[in-house]
């Protein structure tokens, strides 16, 4: 049996439905409120423009892949943030490993602003974004 419910707070009979749930809701149940997680249309834009930068760019002397960059990019945000990004001793005890923060658990808001970070750093860096890459801008842009 499944007991779950997702009221997404957009109007007066959502919130009123939610509130009657509550108060139904048996004991123990739990509520979590919190702000709306990023979208289908945003996650492609995140991951294409990182996949942009690992093809044009080089680091520290190569060509990195999108993950290696989006550790990079993440990092760099977080620290703006004033986020701490962990370095941790290895677990095989050769060197370090570097812990940024997950970006599955951004909300709308930080993803956006992620994106937008991501887009200045690579206007910095002389990226001229692909025209796969503005579509998929132009798509996502409820944000």
């Amino acid at each position: 049996m499944n007991d779950r419910r997702i009221y997404i707070l957009v109007h007066d009979t959502a919130r009123k439905l939610a509130a009657a749930y509550c108060m139904t809701a048996p004991d123990g149940f739990v509520v979590d409120i919190r702000p709306p997680t990023r979208t289908g249309a945003e996650n492609r834009l995140l991951h294409a423009i990182i996949g942009e930068v690992a093809d044009k760019i080089e680091w520290a002397g190569k060509k990195r892949d999108a993950e290696t960059w989006k550790r990079l990019l993440v990092a760099a945000w977080s620290r703006i943030h004033g986020e701490s990004v962990e370095v941790l001793p290895a677990l095989d005890g050769h060197g370090v490993d570097i812990v940024p923060a997950r970006t599955s658990k951004l909300t709308k808001k930080e993803c956006a602003d992620l994106i937008e970070y991501i887009y200045a750093w690579g206007a910095e860096n002389g990226i001229m974004w692909a025209d796969h890459i503005k579509e998929k801008q132009h798509a996502s842009q409820s944000f």
